[in-house]
């Protein structure tokens, strides 16, 4: 939104905690660059490392940076960030984190785990658009792998959507719903009146997992109160070589 103009561009990606598939190689320095060099406003992260703690001889092998992973990665291009942590053991943590070039108005994690080996949460962020001070809430989500799971924890996004957003003000939800079955548009789009990007643009799903094949629909862009302008998923090139999943870019203008 370089100028206060109506644009706003986001990007969402499952980062693998920093590694490439098959975790041969750490590649986060190498995924920081190529989200810098898409110009997104908005960074919807999955999967992403607060703390980590490793061996000295994993760090000199695979670099790691001595600060947390969602920090490393927001550097110079986003000087606002929120991390939620949705799974927490003896060596660390990680979770969802949303970077930002605009300041948050606030951010709070929303636990939605069902089952005690499999932590999950949804990150909701109220971001300030330089645009006549416009609330965008952005809700970044990692949901379960199994079907009853994401069933409950769609009904309590669909909650807190009712309950925290204003049917004025505009939103997106990003991040790995982990849906290749296709079933979260009875949620979505039915109680809530959001759009899929990709659907809306390209009459389908984007295929992001696995990254080499992309053959399952995972990842998802929704959208409420905003006008689509493009997307795209960056699975090609270099893209191919960092995480397991594809990213997924999109462009909106304010309505």
């Amino acid at each position: 939104m370089a100028g206060g103009n109506r644009d706003i561009h986001i990007l969402t990606y499952n980062v693998h905690k920093g590694y490439c598939s098959g975790n041969r190689r750490f590649m986060l320095e190498s995924m920081r660059e190529r989200i810098a060099e898409t110009g997104a406003d908005i960074v919807f992260l999955q999967e992403i490392h607060g703390k980590a703690i490793k061996s000295k001889a994993k760090q000199r092998k695979f670099d790691y940076p001595d600060q947390p992973h969602f920090e490393y990665m927001a550097d110079q291009s986003w000087p606002h960030f929120a991390y939620g942590r949705n799974a927490i053991y003896r060596k660390g943590d990680h979770g969802n984190a949303i970077l930002s070039m605009h300041p948050f108005i606030s951010w709070e994690n929303i636990d939605v785990s069902i089952f005690p080996r499999s932590s999950r949460s949804i990150l909701h962020g109220v971001i300030e658009l330089p645009h006549k001070k416009t609330r965008l809430h952005t809700l970044c989500v990692h949901l379960g792998l199994l079907e009853q799971e994401r069933k409950e924890q769609l009904q309590v996004l669909t909650e807190r959507i009712n309950e925290h957003v204003p049917r004025d003000e505009p939103m997106i939800i990003a991040g790995d719903f982990n849906d290749w079955r296709r079933r979260a548009e009875n949620h979505l789009h039915d109680d809530l009146g959001l759009e899929e990007l990709f659907v809306n643009l390209q009459g389908r799903h984007a295929r992001t997992f696995p990254v080499w094949a992309p053959l399952l629909p995972v990842d998802r862009i929704y959208y409420r109160g905003l006008q689509p302008q493009s997307c795209r998923r960056l699975a090609r090139g270099h893209w191919r070589d960092l995480s397991d999943h594809a990213a997924l870019y999109g462009e909106f203008k304010l309505r």
